[in-house]
């Protein structure tokens, strides 16, 4: 068994927390009835969080062969949630941005989950002290996420319009 160091109890609470979020995210994604999976929900947030990207660097965020990305951008695309473009400085290689239906639909689901997150914790009765807030914004930021306010502004600008770029 793999040793967790000195908060071997706290990253057995977040390794629980993070299965309840992975949960979350593929119910919310269900109810919706959007037909899109929990990985491509990821790179659609992906898109959002560090807006438009060239594919290889994108498939090198998700960790997945570009072979990989590139189907899962195929689907992505036939659904009218992300799209395909050549920079006009660039045009050797493919960049993925959200359309803003694909931006629209990360915003309704991460609503949602701010929603059934909100009842989680008034149901548990937690009131959290700046404390373990500020412990939970360090562990976001140490993973390399954003933190929430800095990711809904990002979100707002996330889908790229047509007019600055040149389409393949």
């Amino acid at each position: 068994m793999t040793t967790l160091g000195g908060n071997e109890a706290l990253v057995r609470a977040l390794l629980a927390v993070s299965r309840c979020m992975v949960a979350l995210a593929d119910r919310n994604l269900a109810a919706m009835d959007s037909d899109v999976t929990l990985a491509q929900y990821r790179t659609l947030v992906e898109l959002a969080t560090g807006g438009p990207q060239r594919s290889a660097d994108l498939a090198r965020e998700l960790d997945v062969a570009p072979s990989t990305l590139t189907r899962m951008c195929d689907r992505l695309e036939r659904k009218h949630l992300v799209r395909r473009f050549h920079r006009v400085d660039d045009r050797r290689s493919t960049w993925l941005a959200l359309t803003p239906a694909g931006r629209d639909l990360v915003g309704v689901v991460m609503r949602e989950r701010l929603r059934e997150l909100s009842a989680i914790v008034h149901d548990a009765k937690v009131d959290a002290s700046q404390e373990s807030v500020d412990l939970l914004d360090r562990i976001v930021e140490a993973s390399g996420e954003l933190p929430d306010a800095q990711w809904w502004q990002r979100w707002e600008t996330s889908a790229d319009p047509l007019d600055s770029v040149t389409l393949p």
